[in-house]
């Protein structure tokens, strides 16, 4: 599929002084860049329809029906990527290629039309080639990119939606959770963010919105993530909120986290952190953790290090372990960050940014 993006400038741009201001702190998913990008697609999900209209525009308000089938039955998916500016000036990103197949993973799983994967990849080179002083060049800054795609059909029969559209958005972002070090995380007993058969492996905004309830609760406590359990296979552990988990077992030299079992996001991060585990000649292990063998494996020294990872935090630090009943303290030590995590961290963040060899062939020219 060969796709033209129209251009359509905004005409009020940010100032170079509004930019100042921005950068100076960005936060994260604050603010967001003069233009978006959006591609339209209409027919049906047996017929593969047609994606049609594309262009590059100024960023502002959608205009939808209230009947809009995202609006009802939650028909949406989304992704999230980074572009790194490079000490030379040029703009990368890293496995764009993995989140335009996880696109269209979640895309099936939601009844959405597939999206051609150089049609992702060049709405996203779209975006940043008329946005590119956008991209902030600070340390642990970035520009996150946000594409999705929502059924805009106005229509109320359950049914997949016949009218899809398909955008890209951009935002300069700081680092998540500021400076790496260790953040408590709450463990929910009364909430799951997915069940088996359901939309766990899909990056919908469905499994997003059903964790919320469990992370208040685990504000309340003193906690700025929530990490979820499956009940039904011994509570095994899952992911957070919006992470995937990691587990490093020191002695062992070896790093461990939850296999993939359906109801878990399959994260590119997670996939690139079993890669450079296996560079440093660790073993590596997808399979089932369950809470006791959290509990008594920091207990006993054997778990050493406990990390989460996403596209946002890139690799985080995990501190104490809390719930109603009982709490596991930090496997590296008080208020401590592990060492593997951090040297994992630094070699994943320094390939993003350049300053480590790519020798995976991961990164990707956007300008």
């Amino acid at each position: 599929m060969t796709v033209s993006f129209r251009k359509e400038p905004n005409p009020n741009p940010a100032s170079k002084e509004q930019l100042e201001e921005i950068f100076a702190n960005p936060g994260f998913g604050n603010f967001f860049s003069d233009h978006m990008v959006t591609i339209d697609w209409k027919g049906t999900y047996e017929d593969g329809g047609e994606w049609k209209n594309a262009r590059v525009h100024a960023y502002g308000p959608l205009t939808l029906d209230p009947a809009a089938a995202v609006f009802h039955y939650g028909q949406e998916i989304f992704e999230g990527i980074k572009a790194y500016r490079h000490s030379d000036g040029s703009v990368w990103t890293f496995r764009i290629e993995e989140n335009a197949k996880r696109l269209n993973r979640s895309a099936e799983r939601l009844a959405l039309p597939q999206l051609p994967e150089e049609t992702f990849i060049e709405a996203v080179k779209e975006l940043v080639s008329i946005d590119e002083h956008w991209v902030p060049s600070g340390e642990g800054e970035a520009y996150y990119i946000r594409p999705f795609m929502i059924a805009t059909e106005a229509y109320l029969g359950v049914r997949p939606s016949h009218e899809v559209s398909f955008m890209v958005i951009g935002s300069p972002v700081g680092n998540y959770f500021g400076t790496p070090k260790p953040v408590d995380i709450w463990l929910s007993e009364n909430y799951a963010r997915a069940g088996v058969g359901g939309t766990g492996a899909a990056k919908c905004g469905g499994n997003y919105a059903a964790s919320m309830i469990a992370q208040l609760e685990g504000e309340k406590h003193g906690c700025q993530q929530v990490i979820f359990k499956d009940p039904n296979r011994e509570e095994a552990i899952e992911e957070l909120g919006g992470m995937n988990v990691f587990f490093v077992y020191g002695k062992e030299n070896k790093i461990v986290t939850p296999e993939l079992t359906g109801t878990i996001l399959e994260g590119v991060t997670r996939k690139s952190i079993l890669q450079l585990a296996e560079d440093r000649g660790m073993s590596v292990e997808e399979r089932a953790i369950t809470l006791t063998q959290w509990r008594e494996g920091v207990a006993t020294g054997d778990i050493t290090e406990v990390f989460a990872c996403g596209t946002a935090a890139v690799i985080q630090p995990i501190g104490k372990l809390k719930s109603a009943e009982f709490e596991i303290p930090n496997a590296a030590g008080d208020g401590e960050n592990g060492e593997v995590t951090m040297a994992i961290r630094d070699e994943l963040v320094g390939i993003q940014t350049g300053a480590v060899e790519d020798r995976h062939g991961w990164l990707t020219k956007l300008v």
